[in-house]
Protein backbone atom coordinates (compact mmCIF):
# COMPACT_ATOMS: atom_id res chain seq x y z
CA UNK A 1 0.00 0.00 0.00
CA UNK A 2 1.62 3.00 -1.47
CA UNK A 3 -0.63 5.84 0.47
CA UNK A 4 -0.84 6.18 4.30
CA UNK A 5 -4.28 5.26 6.14
CA UNK A 6 -6.43 7.20 7.95
CA UNK A 7 -8.28 5.27 10.26
CA UNK A 8 -11.80 5.83 11.79
CA UNK A 9 -12.38 4.42 15.43
CA UNK A 10 -9.55 5.18 18.33
CA UNK A 11 -11.58 2.21 20.41
CA UNK A 12 -10.06 -1.17 20.71
CA UNK A 13 -10.21 -2.22 16.89
CA UNK A 14 -9.44 1.17 15.96
CA UNK A 15 -5.94 0.37 17.92
CA UNK A 16 -6.04 -3.10 16.52
CA UNK A 17 -6.01 -1.88 13.03
CA UNK A 18 -2.91 0.36 13.96
CA UNK A 19 -0.82 -2.44 14.97
CA UNK A 20 -1.68 -4.02 11.85
CA UNK A 21 -1.02 -1.55 9.55
CA UNK A 22 2.87 -0.80 11.61
CA UNK A 23 3.38 -4.21 11.37
CA UNK A 24 2.45 -4.89 7.93
CA UNK A 25 5.01 -1.21 7.43
CA UNK A 26 1.98 0.73 6.53
CA UNK A 27 1.93 4.63 7.29
CA UNK A 28 -0.93 5.75 9.45
CA UNK A 29 -1.97 9.53 8.98
CA UNK A 30 -3.60 9.29 12.62
CA UNK A 31 -6.99 8.17 13.74
CA UNK A 32 -10.74 9.81 13.27
CA UNK A 33 -13.39 9.06 16.27
CA UNK A 34 -16.51 10.90 17.71
CA UNK A 35 -15.60 10.95 21.19
CA UNK A 36 -14.22 14.24 22.00
CA UNK A 37 -12.14 12.51 24.63
CA UNK A 38 -9.98 10.52 22.64
CA UNK A 39 -9.39 14.03 20.73
CA UNK A 40 -5.61 14.56 21.30
CA UNK A 41 -4.78 11.38 22.56
CA UNK A 42 -1.53 9.49 21.45
CA UNK A 43 -0.88 6.08 20.40
CA UNK A 44 2.39 5.56 20.09
CA UNK A 45 3.75 8.32 17.36
CA UNK A 46 -0.15 8.73 16.22
CA UNK A 47 -2.42 10.47 17.15
CA UNK A 48 -6.48 10.85 17.21
CA UNK A 49 -6.93 14.04 15.16
CA UNK A 50 -10.76 14.79 15.47
CA UNK A 51 -14.44 13.58 14.24
CA UNK A 52 -15.43 11.31 11.37
CA UNK A 53 -16.85 13.54 9.66
CA UNK A 54 -14.44 16.20 9.49
CA UNK A 55 -13.59 17.39 6.00
CA UNK A 56 -10.41 18.92 6.83
CA UNK A 57 -9.13 15.36 7.13
CA UNK A 58 -11.89 13.82 5.06
CA UNK A 59 -11.03 15.82 1.66
CA UNK A 60 -7.25 13.76 1.44
CA UNK A 61 -8.46 9.90 1.26
CA UNK A 62 -8.86 9.18 -1.90
CA UNK A 63 -6.03 11.67 -2.93
CA UNK A 64 -3.35 11.42 -0.44
CA UNK A 65 -4.74 9.01 2.07
CA UNK A 66 -6.67 5.67 2.33
CA UNK A 67 -9.33 4.91 4.72
CA UNK A 68 -9.66 1.74 7.45
CA UNK A 69 -13.33 1.71 8.93
CA UNK A 70 -12.46 0.02 12.97
CA UNK A 71 -15.43 0.67 14.52
CA UNK A 72 -17.50 -2.90 16.17
CA UNK A 73 -20.85 -0.72 15.62
CA UNK A 74 -22.22 -2.40 12.05
CA UNK A 75 -24.48 0.34 11.73
CA UNK A 76 -22.08 2.85 12.46
CA UNK A 77 -19.59 1.38 10.29
CA UNK A 78 -22.30 1.04 7.12
CA UNK A 79 -22.61 4.85 7.79
CA UNK A 80 -19.15 5.30 7.33
CA UNK A 81 -18.53 3.41 4.64
CA UNK A 82 -21.45 4.97 2.96
CA UNK A 83 -20.07 8.10 3.57
CA UNK A 84 -17.12 7.31 2.07
CA UNK A 85 -18.61 5.61 -1.04
CA UNK A 86 -20.53 8.73 -1.63
CA UNK A 87 -18.38 11.57 -0.89
CA UNK A 88 -14.88 10.58 -1.52
CA UNK A 89 -15.66 7.93 -4.43
CA UNK A 90 -13.70 5.03 -1.94
CA UNK A 91 -13.39 1.63 -0.77
CA UNK A 92 -12.03 1.37 2.88
CA UNK A 93 -9.08 -1.05 2.47
CA UNK A 94 -8.81 -4.19 4.11
CA UNK A 95 -6.27 -4.44 7.74
CA UNK A 96 -5.28 -8.50 7.27
CA UNK A 97 -2.65 -9.39 10.25
CA UNK A 98 0.60 -10.11 9.02
CA UNK A 99 -0.32 -13.62 11.10
CA UNK A 100 -3.85 -14.64 9.45
CA UNK A 101 -3.57 -17.65 7.31
CA UNK A 102 -5.83 -16.80 4.25
CA UNK A 103 -5.69 -19.58 1.36
CA UNK A 104 -4.78 -18.79 -2.12
CA UNK A 105 -8.16 -20.13 -3.14
CA UNK A 106 -10.51 -18.17 -0.64
CA UNK A 107 -12.12 -14.60 -1.71
CA UNK A 108 -11.85 -11.75 0.83
CA UNK A 109 -13.87 -8.58 -0.44
CA UNK A 110 -13.23 -4.57 0.87
CA UNK A 111 -13.01 -3.51 4.55
CA UNK A 112 -12.33 -6.13 6.47
CA UNK A 113 -10.45 -6.19 9.47
CA UNK A 114 -8.74 -9.55 9.75
CA UNK A 115 -7.09 -10.01 13.24
CA UNK A 116 -4.38 -11.89 14.51
CA UNK A 117 -4.15 -15.96 14.02
CA UNK A 118 -7.28 -15.90 11.86
CA UNK A 119 -7.60 -18.83 9.17
CA UNK A 120 -9.20 -18.46 6.28
CA UNK A 121 -9.26 -22.14 4.91
CA UNK A 122 -10.27 -22.62 0.97
CA UNK A 123 -12.56 -21.39 -0.71
CA UNK A 124 -14.35 -19.58 2.04
CA UNK A 125 -15.55 -16.26 1.23
CA UNK A 126 -15.57 -13.20 2.75
CA UNK A 127 -17.57 -10.42 2.01
CA UNK A 128 -17.24 -6.50 2.27
CA UNK A 129 -16.75 -4.86 5.73
CA UNK A 130 -16.86 -7.50 8.24
CA UNK A 131 -14.83 -7.80 11.76
CA UNK A 132 -12.97 -11.46 11.87
CA UNK A 133 -11.42 -11.34 15.34
CA UNK A 134 -7.85 -13.21 16.84
CA UNK A 135 -7.89 -16.99 16.37
CA UNK A 136 -11.44 -16.87 14.66
CA UNK A 137 -11.50 -19.59 11.91
CA UNK A 138 -13.76 -19.25 8.72
CA UNK A 139 -13.62 -23.55 7.19
CA UNK A 140 -13.43 -24.83 3.88
CA UNK A 141 -16.55 -23.36 2.08
CA UNK A 142 -17.79 -21.09 4.24
CA UNK A 143 -19.65 -17.79 3.03
CA UNK A 144 -19.67 -14.94 5.68
CA UNK A 145 -21.75 -11.65 3.96
CA UNK A 146 -21.05 -8.07 4.27
CA UNK A 147 -20.86 -6.20 7.80
CA UNK A 148 -20.30 -9.22 9.92
CA UNK A 149 -18.68 -9.34 12.97
CA UNK A 150 -17.18 -12.48 14.32
CA UNK A 151 -15.46 -12.99 17.47
CA UNK A 152 -12.40 -13.96 18.63
CA UNK A 153 -11.86 -18.12 19.04
CA UNK A 154 -14.84 -18.78 17.13
CA UNK A 155 -14.47 -21.76 14.80
CA UNK A 156 -17.48 -21.58 11.77
CA UNK A 157 -17.02 -24.97 10.12
CA UNK A 158 -17.23 -26.25 6.63
CA UNK A 159 -20.33 -24.81 4.36
CA UNK A 160 -21.51 -22.73 7.06
CA UNK A 161 -23.39 -19.39 5.61
CA UNK A 162 -23.19 -16.69 7.74
CA UNK A 163 -25.85 -13.55 6.32
CA UNK A 164 -24.99 -10.01 6.32
CA UNK A 165 -25.09 -7.79 9.90
CA UNK A 166 -24.74 -10.98 11.73
CA UNK A 167 -23.28 -11.15 15.11
CA UNK A 168 -20.97 -14.19 16.21
CA UNK A 169 -19.50 -13.85 19.75
CA UNK A 170 -16.46 -15.06 21.40
CA UNK A 171 -15.78 -18.25 21.14
CA UNK A 172 -18.89 -19.95 19.15
CA UNK A 173 -18.63 -22.75 17.79
CA UNK A 174 -21.15 -23.18 14.19
CA UNK A 175 -21.74 -26.95 13.52
CA UNK A 176 -20.75 -27.45 9.40
CA UNK A 177 -23.71 -26.57 6.57
CA UNK A 178 -25.72 -24.07 9.41
CA UNK A 179 -27.16 -20.85 7.84
CA UNK A 180 -27.03 -17.94 10.11
CA UNK A 181 -29.56 -15.83 9.01
CA UNK A 182 -29.34 -11.66 8.60
CA UNK A 183 -28.59 -9.97 11.56
CA UNK A 184 -29.04 -12.80 13.76
CA UNK A 185 -26.89 -12.34 17.15
CA UNK A 186 -25.12 -15.72 18.70
CA UNK A 187 -24.08 -14.58 22.17
CA UNK A 188 -20.22 -15.79 23.31
CA UNK A 189 -19.57 -19.65 23.79
CA UNK A 190 -23.04 -20.99 21.63
CA UNK A 191 -22.86 -24.24 19.66
CA UNK A 192 -25.09 -23.38 17.06
CA UNK A 193 -26.52 -26.86 15.71
CA UNK A 194 -29.48 -26.13 13.60
CA UNK A 195 -30.01 -23.16 11.44
CA UNK A 196 -30.36 -19.52 13.16
CA UNK A 197 -33.46 -17.46 11.47
CA UNK A 198 -32.90 -13.89 10.30
CA UNK A 199 -32.86 -11.17 13.32
CA UNK A 200 -32.96 -13.59 16.07
CA UNK A 201 -30.76 -13.87 19.30
CA UNK A 202 -29.30 -17.23 20.05
CA UNK A 203 -27.17 -18.63 23.28
CA UNK A 204 -26.18 -21.86 24.99
CA UNK A 205 -25.09 -25.45 24.04
CA UNK A 206 -26.74 -26.28 21.93
CA UNK A 207 -27.84 -22.91 20.79
CA UNK A 208 -31.59 -21.58 21.59
CA UNK A 209 -33.49 -18.77 21.24
CA UNK A 210 -34.07 -16.15 23.95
Amino acid sequence: MENPVLIFGAGSLGQSALDIFQRNGVVVYGLLDDNKDLHGKEFGEISVLGETDDDGFLKLIGQKCEACVAIADARVRKRLVKMLNERRKVQPVNAVHDTAIIAQSAGIGHGNLIGARVVVNPAAEVGQHCVIQSGAIIDTGAKVGDFVHIGPGAIINSNVTIEAEAFIGTGVTIVAGITVGKGARIGAGSVVVENVAAGVTVFGNPAKAL
